[in-house]
């Protein structure tokens, strides 16, 4: 019944194409981004998760109080 249904639509061809060119369109600008991106950026977004809290917020000028 389903296959039946899939090949009365008209032009269902063009959707399969479409999600195909979009998908190798994002992947092609995350790809790109990825690669961009400077070296510096990523060892301190590396570096992020292994800092105090309370480092970062001494740098930021922040200060907790208790």
């Amino acid at each position: 019944m389903i296959q039946h249904i899939v090949t009365a639509i008209g032009g269902i061809a063009s959707f399969g194409i479409i999600s195909i060119l979009l998908f190798f369109a994002v992947f092609s600008g995350a790809l790109v981004w990825a690669l961009r991106l400077k070296k510096p950026f990523l060892n301190t977004m590396g570096a992020l998760p292994l800092q105090d809290n309370e480092s970062t917020a001494a740098e930021k000028g922040e200060s907790h109080h208790d």
